[in-house]
């Protein structure tokens, strides 16, 4: 299989609700037949109505807002871009869950939950360079850590 992500798809419960929030971000989407896609570099994010994504999943839908066990990341350039993105969730209608703070790692990043519950880390870490196009550059970790298992 190739190593690749393609689309991220959150289960929202209103999708009205859940477009205008990315918007008020700054996201531009196109929405066909009840689902919205956003283009996110070379991958998409989609909202589709929560039931229907678990269905279609063949799972039963949790209530919205328990926690998943998937944060998405956006990293970007600078401490100063961190606190502003963060600051633009809170005033289009998120939640911080985690205030930004220096890292473990010699970084800066926070977290926050879209109206559904959605979580995203917003950070800044030097030891993953971003490409002129936004791509993430994960750097060769050799032998730095010890193999799982």
């Amino acid at each position: 299989m190739e190593q690749r992500v393609s689309l991220v798809t959150l289960g929202v419960s209103d999708l009205r609700r859940a477009k205008a929030f990315y918007e008020q971000l700054g996201w531009r989407g196109q929405e066909v037949e009840e689902t919205v896609f956003f283009q996110a570099g070379g991958q998409a994010l989609v909202l589709w109505d929560r039931s229907k994504l678990a269905a279609d999943a063949g799972v039963v839908a949790g209530p919205p807002g328990e926690f998943s066990g998937v944060v998405l990341a956006h990293n970007v350039r600078s401490t100063e871009e961190v606190d502003e993105l963060i600051g633009s969730a809170v005033a289009a209608g998120g939640a911080v869950t985690k205030p930004a703070a220096a890292t473990f790692y010699g970084g800066y990043a926070g977290c926050f939950a879209d109206p559904d519950g959605h979580l995203w880390e917003i950070a800044h870490n030097p030891g993953f360079p971003l490409a002129d196009d936004g791509a993430l550059l994960l750097p060769d970790f050799g032998d730095a850590a010890p193999p799982l298992g």
